[in-house]
């Protein structure tokens, strides 16, 4: 809200914890650090006078404070701590703790005693912290979803970024925020609803936690009367933890695993395991009993037409993401045509970024605690790849740069507005840039008004993130024939 109004250059609400209030003195704010702790929050604001300074200040203190009376605000008023929100919110059953990870062990203990379940959308928790506040959940009959749990659904309501679907016979439980809201907002799109999402958080189906939050989820919607079939997504996981959880439920279920190393030992009937989030969609259509999409696409004559643009030097694959498991993904698909692609998330631990030769493909999630320690997360901030995405413009050894473009309740207003103009401009440079936008057509950026943004400038706009690594591979490689027919291994 801040940063909308004209002549703010940077803004934010902050935590005022050792490593925010150093990194906000670093960068030039007058503020004693000595003067507040973790219990505070700074509000800071960079602008271009006094003045507009102060009327961001302001604005942002009647959000945060205002009593939830004026119309025009429409925030309640912030409760001192979490059983004083409790009295005045009798029949909340679910606690969202997002404050720095150092905090949010305890925060979610006091909830787990007071009887709520917990979606922790902090990161940096110990992981042994994790295990703890799992199993204890356990013991108590509820969920604890996360750390880093960055989305859910519960009968409708949205937690942390969600995109609006309708509702529907299918069940979601995901180890991956960005994976959940891709195979949701598939299904969506091809005519199949969600009753609930379980987001869990990235580490859950790691040999070490052991798919303790994703068992009990797969048990709530084995006894949901809502839900008919299960869809389980992951990162990269532990295969010995995967082969377990799928043992689980008795209502059918699709795994779509990223990066699966083996195929599971496991024969049980009802279970259909595959690789891509594109796949796992594709999947429980099948099991549904209705047509699997169209594999035509709409974006085969631009592609085509950026092929035959790309000077002959141009060999390299960028991405640039704000979704860590849509980086996974593309990564996966398109390794297999173009060999190793180096990240800060490898899908190969010999694939890591500092080990990255010259030449080299790389995909970066943005999302990771290098890129937000003390800045929006990218889907918040549509901003915060510019600086990146145009640098590629000046790369003569691009050929390709793949974006997600993340819709829905908590992201940007407006990402195409801000990504576009700077995709046009790396267009007209030579470099093909290719565009994958995750929502459904009730989200509030309206889903076909941001594709018609990024495809008005020339990008390739694809339905998947899997089609997108197609389509990044197709150019590299100069074989258009490789983006044609839909993936679902």
């Amino acid at each position: 809200m801040m940063r909308e109004l004209k002549g703010v250059f940077w803004a934010s609400a902050l935590v005022a914890t050792t490593a925010n209030t150093t990194a906000l003195v670093k960068d030039g704010f007058l503020l004693d650090i000595s003067e507040v702790n973790a219990n505070d929050l700074v509000i800071a604001v960079c602008a271009d006078s006094e003045a507009t300074a102060g009327g961001a200040l302001e604005a942002a203190a009647r959000l945060l404070f205002s009593s939830g009376n004026d119309p025009g605000i429409g925030a309640p008023a912030v409760e001192a701590d979490l059983l004083s929100a409790l009295k005045t919110r009798p029949l909340a059953n679910v606690a969202v703790i997002s404050v720095p990870g150092e905090y949010a062990t305890l925060e979610a203990q006091k909830a787990l005693t007071a009887g709520l379940h917990v979606f922790i959308f902090s990161d940096n928790v110990p992981i042994a912290d994790e295990i703890a506040l799992k199993r204890r959940a356990l013991e108590l009959g509820r969920l604890v979803m996360g750390p880093g749990a960055g989305t859910a659904l519960f009968g409708g309501a949205g937690l942390g970024f969600a995109n609006r679907l309708t509702e529907g016979p299918v069940g979601v439980v995901a180890a991956s925020g960005t994976g959940a809201q891709e195979v949701a907002s598939l299904l969506d799109r091809w005519g199949v609803g969600i009753s609930h999402i379980i987001g869990v958080g990235g580490r859950d189906m790691s040999d070490e936690v052991g798919g303790l939050g994703v068992e009990a989820a797969i048990r709530a919607l084995d006894a949901d009367d809502r839900t008919r079939a299960i869809l389980l997504v992951s990162k990269p996981s532990s295969s010995e933890v995967a082969e377990r959880l799928v043992l689980v439920p008795n209502k059918p279920m699709v795994a779509a695993l990223i990066g699966l190393e083996r195929p599971l030992a496991t024969n049980r009937s009802g279970v259909t395991v595959c690789d891509t989030l594109e796949g796992g969609a594709v999947e429980m259509l099948r099991l549904l009993g209705k047509s699997s999409p169209d594999p035509a696409v709409s974006y085969i004559d631009t592609l085509v037409a950026a092929a035959e643009r790309l000077p002959v030097g141009r060999k390299r694959l960028v991405g640039l993401f704000s979704g860590g498991t849509l980086c996974y993904e593309v990564m996966t698909v398109a390794a297999r045509f173009l060999g190793p692609i180096y990240s800060n998330i490898p899908i190969d631990k010999r694939w890591s970024l500092g080990d990255a030769p010259p030449g080299s493909h790389i995909c970066l999630d943005l999302g990771e605690e290098e890129y937000t320690k003390g800045n929006p997360h990218p889907v918040i901030d549509a901003a915060a790849r510019l600086e990146l995405l145009e640098r590629q413009a000046n790369d003569p050894s691009v050929a390709a740069v793949v974006l997600d473009v993340i819709l829905g309740d908590g992201a940007h207003h407006d990402p195409a507005g801000v990504l576009a103009p700077a995709a046009d401009r790396i267009v007209r440079s030579g470099v093909a840039v290719i565009v994958h936008v995750l929502g459904t057509p009730r989200d509030p950026q309206g889903l076909a008004a941001q594709c018609k943004r990024f495809e008005d400038v020339g990008c390739i706009v694809t339905a998947s993130a899997t089609r997108a690594a197609l389509a990044g591979a197709a150019l590299v490689l100069r074989d258009p024939a490789l983006a044609g027919p839909l993936r679902t291994t």
